[in-house]
């Protein structure tokens, strides 16, 4: 069953882009989490997606939330993909694809590769619940930032 509204949300544990554990139910103390997986680094929309959210972070941040972009791909690719462009936010590698079929959030197969991460979005509140859940069967269309405000904003 994938992870929907008003549930807790999977517990996972990532490594990031810096090599980094990421575990959700420790980032949660901190506050609410955005989590957003992305099919591929490097690729047109996903760039432009992830950079947008670079260019929201203060704002996100100023709404006590912390980001978080998952991919399948590996720490290193997305370590080389943050540096390029200048991204602050922790990167998480899925490689082993199990956290985005977790989350409802995995293309069976996506140009020909099976277990890439779907464009999703997910506010998860500070104990642990998602808020908002955004899954696109189009990797073409990316989250509405504006919703995901408004989401940390009812928090």
């Amino acid at each position: 069953m994938p992870a929907d509204l008003n549930v807790k949300a999977p517990e996972f544990e990532l490594q990031s882009n810096k090599g980094e554990t990421v575990k959700l139910s420790d980032k949660l103390a901190a506050g609410p989490v955005v989590l957003v997986f992305f099919p591929l680094a490097f690729s047109g929309v996903c760039t432009e997606e992830m950079c947008e959210f670079r260019d929201n972070l203060a704002e996100l941040n100023g709404l006590k939330a912390q980001l978080f972009a998952v991919s399948v791909d590996s720490r290193f690719a997305l370590n080389a993909f943050a540096e390029k462009n200048q991204m602050e936010f922790p990167l998480l590698s899925d490689f082993n694809k199990e956290v985005s079929k977790t989350y409802g959030a995995q293309y069976e197969t996506f140009l020909g590769m099976n277990g890439v991460a779907k464009r999703s979005a997910f506010v998860i509140d500070k104990e642990g619940v998602i808020r908002y859940r955004w899954v696109s069967e189009d990797a073409k269309v990316k989250p509405n930032l504006n919703e995901i405000r408004e989401a940390l904003k009812a928090l």
